[in-house]
């Protein structure tokens, strides 16, 4: 399955959008992330891949806030995301979050540490129904 999303999320996540910015030539189309684990709201910062170098590049968002500890996330495309989380906890790593949001929309994110502790997300349908 292959990587679709980048994340890096911070406390302050405009400084470092301007950082990445200035590094790597990013522009940032700044909204809401898909649920306020991901970032508070307003502050995402999101990347288009196919504006990045050769038009190459995967999609990602700089967000985060206050309460949102520092880290570098990247997110697997799976077909159903409680059904990925189920799996990686069945393997001996823990849900840390999702699938968000958790209105049962068509599209979530989850996220979960391997068993060495090292976070990784998901991201695809919810594999919850609306209810």
């Amino acid at each position: 399955m292959p990587v679709v999303h980048f994340e890096i999320i911070g406390a302050g996540p405009a400084k470092l959008r301007d950082y990445y910015g200035e590094l790597f030539g990013w522009e940032f189309g700044v909204g809401d992330a898909s649920s306020e684990k991901v970032s508070q709201p307003g502050t995402y910062g999101f990347v288009d891949g196919s504006t990045t170098g050769e038009g190459t590049g995967i999609n990602g968002g700089i967000g985060g806030g206050r309460g949102h500890r520092p880290q570098v996330l990247f997110y697997v495309g799976v077909p159903d995301v409680e059904a990925a989380l189920r799996k990686a906890e069945s393997l001996g790593g823990r849900r840390l979050m999702g699938p968000e949001p958790e209105s049962g929309g068509d599209f979530a994110v989850g996220r979960f540490a391997d068993p060495e502790g090292n976070v990784i997300g998901v991201a695809g349908p919810s594999g919850r129904t609306q209810g």
